[in-house]
């Protein structure tokens, strides 16, 4: 079902003018959803589809007459403060509706007159989470990645013996999830010199980020009947860009033998527009296994997942710092990867993770892991730039990184771009970090 139809023609132009310039990351090809209402306004947060500049707002567009069928429908479920719903209808009706809105906001629609009073510029609004995440996983899926960290620990046998076998992952926190402009608290923890005799508690001190892709589930499956490869981006709604902060001092000790906790916990911000998977199918690509490495066991291999299972979707991640911002600057571009070097796609992601029954339901989340690249510049954490602190990063103010200070902001941003077809951008995402808050103090009183 994932087949370029009439919304992807790259020849189509919107009467929302600034949908039409070359480097938007929203044309009338990409149409993605997100939560929004106005700023400075206790109005009710609803569902928007980003044209060019401006947010359509589709409560409004659910009292025009654009829409009839599955495309109405969904626009009924699209007055919620949240995407659930929508994302629960399933594939046809989410199609149903691009169609309709696609054929909308062409130039020379007569439904202009309609929905031009729907249109808010993005400028004037805030986001919220664009669903209800109910659950979180994270995986592990850049074997650049896990190649370049398991090479500082273990450097005679870099990756887990399980690696190439299996899409490795962990549950993650789905409630300190939060959408992109969050400022946090660098977390505090135990941590634990390598000459120290007992850890110490107190604030991280090697905060990193990690540029990942993120995955929003749409219909589910019952418990105990597991998705197919084939079938599983029937269950994909859309993507999403994704920063998954790591305290790497804090998970140094704490990850034996059960993996990240405390480390992990304290935020994961999301983009706000989640890009739909109809969307991105120009840009599905196939997916090849270096020669010599082992292929995948049958209900992760498939002639569909080999031809078009990667996406080539760019990323890059960019640092703006205190001084950069009092001075004026642009953000420092520190990397750029791209999602095609994944090691495991995002269907081998949804068929491993209910091949044992478990159930998927609407709006869960799932982490790529760290997106980094064949080339040491691609690498996607500090942790890697600057080899586990050893080497510092030298950025164009005359500052240095090893891994994030109070008061940096850190910008992701993601698009797919090539001859022949429309840019499909996902935006940014970006949050500052603010200073830990106040220590626990010492117990005084034991023994007393």
């Amino acid at each position: 079902m994932l087949t370029l139809n009439e919304t992807h023609d790259v020849s189509l132009t919107s009467w929302v003018t600034s949908a039409n310039s070359k480097n938007t990351d929203f044309p009338i090809q990409n149409l993605p959803f997100a939560i929004f209402r106005r700023k400075d306004n206790n109005e009710s947060f609803r569902a928007g589809v980003a044209i060019g500049n401006q947010v359509l707002d589709l409560a409004g567009v659910s009292h025009t007459t654009i829409a009839s069928g599955r495309s109405r429908e969904a626009l009924e479920t699209l007055c919620d403060d949240t995407l659930n719903r929508f994302m629960g209808l399933g594939f046809e009706h989410w199609s149903s509706l691009r169609q309709a809105l696609s054929k909308a906001l062409r130039s020379g629609a007569p439904e202009e007159a309609e929905l031009s009073g729907c249109l808010i510029a993005m400028d004037d609004v805030e986001y919220q989470l664009p669903c209800q995440i109910g659950d979180y996983t994270d995986f592990y899926t850049s074997i650049y990645h896990a190649t370049s960290i398991g090479s500082m620990f273990r450097p005679d046998n870099p990756l887990p013996p399980n690696y190439k076998w299996i899409p490795i992952g962990y549950h993650g926190r789905a409630s300190s999830v939060a959408v992109s402009g969050q400022n946090f608290h660098r977390p505090c923890g135990q941590t634990k010199a390598p000459d120290a005799d007992t850890p110490s508690f107190g604030p991280c001190n090697r905060l990193d980020y990690e540029l990942e892709m993120g995955i929003f589930i749409g219909p589910g499956n019952a418990l105990g009947e597991p998705i197919t490869l084939d079938q599983a981006d029937q269950h994909v709604f859309g993507l999403c860009l994704f920063n998954d902060w790591s305290a790497r001092d804090i998970q140094a000790w704490e990850y034996q033998p059960l993996g990240p906790f405390l480390a992990k916990s304290f935020a994961s911000t999301v983009s706000p527009w989640i890009v739909t998977l109809e969307a991105l199918i120009p840009y599905l690509t196939s997916f090849e296994r270096p020669p010599g490495d082992p292929q995948p066991l049958p209900y992760l291999d498939s002639r569909k997942n080999r031809q078009q299972g990667s996406i080539d979707i760019q990323l890059s991640a960019h640092l703006l710092t205190r001084q950069m911002d009092q001075e004026g600057s642009s953000p420092a571009k520190l990397s750029q990867s791209s999602f095609r070097h994944s090691y495991w796609t995002i269907n081998q992601m949804v068929a491993h993770h209910t091949v044992n029954g478990c159930n998927l339901k609407p709006g869960d989340l799932f982490g790529s892991g760290t997106q980094s690249g064949p080339e040491p510049e691609a690498a996607g954490s500090l942790m890697e730039l600057s080899r586990g602190g050893k080497k510092p990063l030298s950025l164009p103010n005359g500052e240095t990184r090893t891994f994030l200070e109070d008061g940096d902001t850190v910008i992701f941003k993601g698009w797919c771009e090539k001859a022949g077809h429309a840019r499909i951008g996902f935006g940014e995402v970006l949050a500052t970090i603010l200073p830990a808050q106040t220590v626990l103090p010492a117990r005084t009183d034991i023994g007393e």
